[in-house]
């Protein structure tokens, strides 16, 4: 069905090409702050102009690009500021998300944060053995999908997305920290597992300390 010229292929076509540009921002294949020419992205990823400057709207909207004064786009920034101004706004996200789904979750969400924290190791030990891009954005994936997991007992799906957004922005300088070897698995390993005994244990104050600590060292701060 056609929607002022738009359509559910259309929409198919633009989710797909701002995965692999959200795909490409995050590895650093387009650098920050580097302009997007509309014409150039299609050579690179397909698609028509309509839904090329559909997709860079989506992305803005991420906050992952920008528009220019020129009308034109540009992948944001990434900055030391912006490295804290995202770790600020993650804590505070997903800090009141856990707080409030421990304060709503029932056995079911506790049952899918064990799940979530499991398949999150499973892809840890998967990234450590092969390290590529592939297991890359499986791990990344995971490590959202648990966020996201632990956060879905709040009760407000505006939080949920909200975090889910500053997640994705803070996803390139993780990424950087992977690929530079900085990341120490071991010492994750043992923070989520006091962090899933904690949400078990309906330990707020331990858990909210433990999901800072491990915010942070997500980020290198």
């Amino acid at each position: 069905m056609l929607f002022g010229g738009w359509n559910r292929d259309d929409e198919t076509v633009v989710a797909m090409l701002a995965s692999a540009i959200r795909r490409d921002i995050s590895f650093g294949v387009l650098r920050p702050d580097e302009k997007l020419k509309i014409e150039a992205l299609r050579q690179s990823y397909g698609g028509s102009n309509h839904s090329m400057r559909e997709t860079l709207r989506m992305l803005a909207a991420e906050g992952l690009v920008e528009a220019t004064s020129q009308r034109g786009f540009r992948v944001t920034s990434a900055t030391q500021d912006d490295l804290e101004d995202i770790l600020l706004m993650r804590l505070q996200t997903e800090k009141l998300g856990l707080a409030r789904a421990l304060d709503r979750g029932d056995v079911a969400w506790e049952a899918r944060v064990v799940a979530a924290l499991h398949a999150l190791s499973r892809a840890e030990a998967a990234v450590q053995a092969q390290p590529d891009d592939v297991t890359a954005l499986q791990w990344d994936e995971a490590c959202r999908g648990a966020m996201e997991t632990m956060l879905s007992a709040c009760g407000s799906p505006r939080l949920i997305q909200v975090a889910g957004k500053f997640y994705n922005q803070s996803r390139r300088f993780r990424l950087a920290l992977l690929r530079e070897g900085r990341i120490d698995f071991a010492a994750r390993a043992n923070r989520l597992e006091r962090l899933q005994k904690a949400v078990l244990g309906r330990d707020k104050d331990a858990a909210l300390s433990l999901l800072e600590e491990d915010i942070r060292a997500d980020l290198g701060a």
